[in-house]
């Protein structure tokens, strides 16, 4: 498998078309427990171009009955993305991701709220700074350009990108 870069800007690019709307190529899910992750998956997607298809542990999207756990669930999102950077190279097709501290986010990033009980809740992504506080957009409760300062949460956790296996 060959390991692609992940385009930052164009994951910032699609969280700024579709931050206020829907992708009609995708399902909404703010009826259904929330969009967010759903909504972080995408732009992701808009910044590797490529999905992994193995079925109960994978990350991917066909459809509202065809994808994967990872594509809308903010637990299965993190635990798909750091296991994926943690298997061997040459096997684990898609993005993977290492968590990191607040202060080594950048931009095409995620940052993920949790309660004080372990139990995360919500997948914005980091689409810029002002003096060094991270902008964020978001579904379910749209944003583009939010402070990370005007949220309420118990705790963050933070998933930087480093890149994509190619199939």
């Amino acid at each position: 498998m060959r390991i692609i870069e992940y385009d930052r800007l164009k994951a910032v690019a699609y969280a700024r078309e579709w931050a206020f709307r829907r992708n009609p190529a995708y399902y909404n899910f703010d009826g259904v427990g929330g969009d967010c992750t759903n909504f972080a998956s995408q732009c992701l997607f808009a910044g590797v171009g490529v999905m992994n298809y193995t079925s109960d542990i994978g990350w991917f999207y066909s459809s509202p009955n065809k994808r994967a756990a990872a594509w809308a669930g903010v637990e299965y999102f993190q635990r798909f993305l750091v296991n994926n950077a943690n298997i061997p190279i040459g096997s684990g097709a898609g993005p993977f991701a290492i968590e990191v501290p607040l202060s080594e986010v950048e931009i095409g990033d995620f940052i993920q709220f949790g309660r004080r009980t372990g139990e995360f809740y919500h997948t914005p992504v980091v689409v810029g700074f002002v003096r060094d506080e991270p902008l964020l957009a978001a579904h379910t409760f749209d944003a583009f350009n939010r402070p990370l300062s005007s949220y309420s949460f118990e705790q963050i956790r933070c998933l930087h990108i480093l890149g994509a296996r190619e199939p």
